[in-house]
């Protein structure tokens, strides 16, 4: 046994440091602050995380509605109950179920169909998006093969700048830690 000739008192735990992993994501600096937002929660809610697939859902998006929750296909600026033919909102949502979908959605959560926050949480869990969800993440494809899940997810009619403005995302958006 061995014997102190003073007390000994043990020195206090430290506490033991915990490294936090920030998952990278992609941004996009020059973007407009709801294809800002509209690009986090892509990547927050969905985990996709493919530059190109990104790029190439943002490109659809902008085609669409440019971005505008509140459009109305042919451009009028309304709220969602003042749109009475054509598509509305971000995705353009035209047909009846789609778009009383989105109406539905809003009473059900609590939010105003006619905002980037609610038609964002919408057309992320729309069953349209949700059964092409698994085509956007990881499979590493390329902006002209992501087309045809859009093309799935939308249903565009006509194809229009969508490709090309996806590749201008995809050269727009930077991988951050």
């Amino acid at each position: 046994m061995i014997q102190f000739l003073f007390p000994y008192t043990p020195p206090e735990p430290q506490p033991i440091p915990v490294l936090e992993y920030k998952m990278p994501r992609w941004e996009c600096p020059s973007c407009s602050p709801n294809e800002k937002y509209v690009l986090s929660q892509l990547q927050e809610k969905t985990n996709i995380n493919d530059r190109n697939a990104l790029g190439t859902i943002m490109g659809n998006i902008k085609q669409e509605s440019n971005f505008h929750p509140n459009i109305c296909e042919g451009g009028a600026r309304v709220p969602y109950d003042r749109c009475h033919s054509g598509g509305y909102g971000l995705i353009q949502w035209t047909t009846t179920g789609r778009y009383m979908g989105l109406g539905n959605f809003g009473k059900k959560y609590g939010c105003d169909p006619s905002t980037l926050k609610c038609q964002t949480r919408y057309m992320i869990n729309e069953n349209q998006f949700q059964s092409m969800l698994p085509e956007f993440q990881g499979r590493g494809y390329s902006v002209a093969q992501y087309m045809v899940p859009c093309y799935y997810w939308l249903g565009w009619g006509i194809k229009g700048n969508r490709e090309f403005y996806a590749h201008d995302y995809v050269k727009r958006l930077v991988l951050t830690a």
